[in-house]
């Protein structure tokens, strides 16, 4: 089993371990089956947030028994003290547990965000004190702008940094990833497989693990994808040229403007499944299911073409993506 040390927290993990964001999509029932295919193989790092809906009560209600046998992480949005505190009790409350290995800073986007964390009264004076209440063990910070990302750690309070970071985006590399390890910190990698838009699996993670990072944290909705994340941990070979070959092509067809189905762009005012509905297009547009496609999407109760363009949806996406246009788009190919 594959183990990295997590920066100076010490805690030694399993380089492919456990990302809880998609299992807000799993019943109670499947979440079980889940979570104990993760355990059982021996994946020993757990990562979640309070933005996940019902992850962590998934977690606690499955998990909280066996807190032995893995670390845990999850996250919050919250930006001063307050709210930090107040959401560190019910992750601990919803979770069953007393302890929380490491606490997370989540989705620092833009600059108000981090003066706002900062700031005396701020969520990271929250966390350092119930850091000293023995709440929770470490305290790391998230986000998607590798700039604020750099800034943040170069302030000494975070002993983990979380980032997008895959075959298609490695912005990471050129500054980020060298000033975390010289800072000693655990480098834990979100969206390995481009949420997952990345089909050769195996591949990608197995690239992924030839850099210096500590783990990667694929989401998993499914035992069958525990499974197949899994065989990239026990199985690590370096790539082939054929193989890095494969990753290229692949990268050169998705671009760098994707989807992640990382659902913040969520709720819509109008109820539109906005990552629903830009899987559709991108199973129509790349896959070629012209027919199945159209049906199915037929069938959702909000179509793209029902945007009210009030653009909340865009202030939310971490990638700035042009969520309106892309809707009308998606009303042209898939309502003819």
């Amino acid at each position: 089993m594959l183990k990295r040390r997590l920066g100076r927290t010490d805690l030694s993990v399993t380089a492919i371990s456990f990302g809880g964001l998609p299992l807000q999509r799993c019943t109670m029932e499947e979440a079980s089956s889940v979570l104990d295919a993760v355990l059982q193989k021996g994946i020993n790092f757990i990562d979640t947030a309070r933005a996940y809906t019902d992850s962590e009560e998934k977690i606690g209600r499955y998990l909280a028994n066996r807190r032995s046998e893995f670390y845990l992480a999850t996250k919050s949005m919250a930006r001063d003290k307050v709210s930090m505190a107040k959401d560190i009790d019910l992750s601990l409350a919803t979770l069953k547990m007393d302890y929380i290995d490491l606490y997370q800073i989540h989705n620092i986007k833009t600059r108000e965000d981090l003066d706002a964390v900062l700031a005396p009264d701020g969520a990271l004076e929250a966390l350092i004190e119930a850091k000293a209440q023995h709440k929770i063990g470490h305290i790391g910070v998230t986000g998607h702008s590798v700039p604020l990302l750099i800034e943040a750690i170069q302030t000494g309070h975070f002993s983990t940094v979380q980032v997008p970071f895959n075959f298609i985006e490695q912005d990471p590399l050129k500054e980020l990833f060298p000033l975390a390890k010289k800072l000693d910190l655990g480098i834990i990698v979100m969206k390995p497989l481009g949420g997952g838009q990345i089909t050769h699996t195996d591949l990608a993670l197995k690239w992924i693990l030839s850099h210096d990072i500590t783990a990667a944290i694929p989401g998993m909705d499914s035992v069958e994808q525990v499974q197949e994340n899994f065989a990239a941990l026990t199985d690590y070979q370096p790539l082939t040229p054929v193989e890095v070959a494969l990753l290229s092509k692949e990268a050169k067809e998705i671009g760098p403007n994707f989807c992640r189905r990382c659902g913040y762009c969520m709720p819509c005012t109008v109820n539109i499944d906005i990552p629903q509905t830009f899987i559709f297009h991108l199973q129509y547009t790349r896959y070629g299911l012209k027919e199945a496609i159209p049906e199915r999407y037929a069938n959702l109760p909000a179509k793209a073409s029902e945007c009210i363009e009030c653009g909340i949806c865009e202030t939310r996406c971490p990638y700035d993506l042009p969520i309106r246009e892309r809707l009308k788009q998606v009303a042209a190919d898939l309502e003819k």
